[in-house]
């Protein structure tokens, strides 16, 4: 019998309300059947500090374990003047260098935003960071879930609206799972 996957899915943001952290918790329930989704907050995470890499803050650490001891990583970045939130890049520099978390973990990307673009800049410049070299992640190819129009996606329960949105949320997802399990192999 296959073990349920067990993801972490990192919040991209420090900002109270995100349409990012809703399109996780509704990726953690629809999903349930197939994966366990642990949507997982970086607001507590402090500024990224390299005189601190040695000792860690507790939250680093915290994180650094749940990632080391998860299958895989969900991202959900806004994007912030065409690149990740400053909260999410030192919650990456932590990883690449006090803990090395993301090592060969395979990384979904995803991202909503306001915009008719979604989060396509956010997204290459997160691609970017997690190839390089302190963080090593393995990041799903050919495969980006990027929502524009997030303020109008979603119901009042927090349920995407649009059938081929989800659909493709489907596709996505589903590749995502084989990608993991082809890196087990």
């Amino acid at each position: 019998m296959n073990k349920k996957l067990h993801f972490v899915a990192l919040v991209g943001t420090n900002a109270n309300f995100s349409f990012n952290r809703i399109l996780l918790q509704y990726m953690k329930k629809h999903y349930a059947d197939h994966c366990d989704i642990d949507v997982t907050e970086i607001a507590d995470l402090p500024l990224f500090n390299e005189n601190l890499v040695k000792t860690p803050p507790k939250p680093v650490i915290e994180i650094g374990e749940k990632i080391a001891n998860s299958d895989g990583i969900i991202i959900g970045t806004p994007e912030y003047d065409h690149a990740v939130p400053a909260a999410l890049k030192s919650c990456l520099e932590w990883m690449s260098s006090a803990m090395h978390a993301f090592r060969d973990k395979p990384v979904m990307i995803v991202g909503g935003s306001y915009g008719l673009q979604g989060t396509v800049r956010a997204q290459i410049n997160l691609r970017d960071i997690l190839d390089s070299p302190g963080v090593q992640a393995k990041v799903l190819p050919g495969h980006e879930f990027m929502l524009p129009h997030a303020n109008q996606a979603f119901d009042k329960d927090g349920n995407l609206i649009n059938k081929k949105t989800v659909q493709f949320l489907d596709e996505c997802m589903k590749a995502y799972m084989e990608f993991v399990h082809a890196l087990r192999v």
